[in-house]
């Protein structure tokens, strides 16, 4: 996420940017509570602990507030997969086991209350702003792909992945997480608990190793 600035392009003073940040915070919690049509900026203002007119001071209008909380949102997932993606770093000799535990904890991030309510907002707001899937996308499961396929990229230099295509890899791996995620949650309205979650993080490590894996760096801890 980019550092705010003033209008002159000098960055903004830190108390600016905590409020601003407190507004973003406060919008998406409210658009999420409410849904956009519905989500009116007084209750913005409240939430976030400011006056109404130092919202639109800071955002503008309701659509441009709209769309800063959005990508806002967008931003903090992003850096949560991104903090999981980095664990490979540190796989040792048991890249199997690492590959579960990114999984589960990317489903984890996935399943969260920010992300689930990401999604749903997306979803229910894409006629009135098309645009909205491709600026999430780009800020989520776009960067998460990229991150994911340097790293498989690194780990077939080292001989530890048959990875010819690090970014089918990286898509293939969380497709085989996300897919079964989605079909058992019910596009996220039904709860998957943490046994159910493992077995589906389980099954598709063992499906995208059965492709890429090396024996020798895929050990599993029973």
């Amino acid at each position: 996420m980019t550092s705010a600035t003033t209008a002159a392009g000098r960055p903004a003073p830190r108390g600016r940017i905590d409020k601003r940040q407190a507004i973003l915070d406060a919008a998406f919690a409210v658009f999420a509570r409410r849904g956009y049509a519905q989500a009116c900026v007084q209750e913005i203002a409240d939430e976030a602990g400011v006056a109404k007119p130092t919202v639109y001071n800071h955002l503008g209008d309701k659509e441009n507030l709209f769309r800063h909380a959005m990508a806002n949102a967008a931003d903090l997932v992003m850096a949560e997969n991104l903090a999981v993606v980095e664990r490979l770093r540190d796989h040792g000799d048991e890249l199997r086991a690492a590959l579960e535990d990114i999984g589960n904890r990317l489903l984890k991030t996935c399943c969260g209350q920010r992300a689930s309510s990401l999604r749903a907002l997306t979803y229910a707001q894409l006629a009135a702003f098309p645009d909205l899937a491709e600026v999430v996308q780009g800020r989520t499961s776009g960067r998460l792909g990229d991150a994911l396929a340097d790293r498989f990229a690194q780990l077939a230099l080292a001989g530890h992945l048959r990875a010819e295509d690090p970014v089918r890899a990286a898509e293939q791996f969380l497709a085989l997480l996300t897919g079964p995620m989605e079909a058992r949650s019910r596009l996220g309205t039904r709860k998957v608990d943490a046994a159910e979650t493992r077995e589906i993080v389980r099954a598709g490590v063992d499906t995208f190793v059965r492709a890429y894996g090396i024996e020798s760096s895929l050990k599993r801890v029973l």
